[in-house]
């Protein structure tokens, strides 16, 4: 009896110890979950913005003896412009060289002809929808909003265990709660079936 009673106020005390973290990343997912389902709401970021720079003599002698110069062109451009996004991709080809830069923030492509030193930097910056969407997807977002993600879906686990087993130690109402949980189970499967 005693073992029962302090398993349910364990429980009790991990829902509430929790609750409070998982009531704001909850609220946050919730909300970009919303957006991300129905980006026809929100006018898509067109604003797009290109520079052009020449990289000077010196520079473009070490690049040619660099199998691939990419970090030290992007060093380079960072020092001459704030550029948006984190190092995503690079491809040299002949005497050309494209750098891709993403983050929830926006993207960057760089363009660079080894040749002549024209560099080409196209600039589209993220609307906060489409920022908050990526972040909801931990698309190009980094390892620290890995993490979040990873330990606010443990979070939630736990959460919802805990509560669940609150839920079912009204023995007045066991049965109901046995039977609401049939049926929610059961039109979550059928809905899964029909979107596949």
């Amino acid at each position: 009896m005693y073992q029962r009673r302090d398993f349910y106020r364990h429980a009790r005390y991990v829902h509430g110890w929790l609750s409070a973290f998982a009531f704001i990343t909850l609220l946050f997912f919730s909300v970009t979950g919303l957006l991300l389902n129905h980006p026809e709401w929100f006018e898509p970021a067109t604003t797009e913005e290109t520079t052009k720079l020449i990289l000077p003599e010196s520079l473009l002698k070490s690049i040619k003896q660099t199998e691939n110069p990419s970090d030290t062109i992007l060093n380079f451009v960072r020092q001459q412009h704030n550029l948006v996004g984190r190092y995503q991709s690079s491809e040299v080809m002949d005497n050309e060289v494209m750098i891709r830069l993403e983050s929830p923030a926006g993207a960057t492509d760089i363009f660079v002809t080894t040749d002549t030193g024209e560099t080409e930097i196209t600039q589209k910056p993220a609307s906060t929808v489409s920022m908050l969407n990526d972040l909801h997807r931990g698309k190009n977002s980094g390892l620290g909003w890995s993490w979040l993600i990873d330990i606010s879906a443990i979070i939630y686990i736990v959460l919802s265990l805990a509560g669940y087993i609150l839920f079912l130690s009204i023995k007045t109402r066991l049965v109901t709660h046995l039977v609401l949980t049939a049926v929610s189970l059961a039109m979550i499967i059928l809905l899964i079936w029909s979107a596949v």
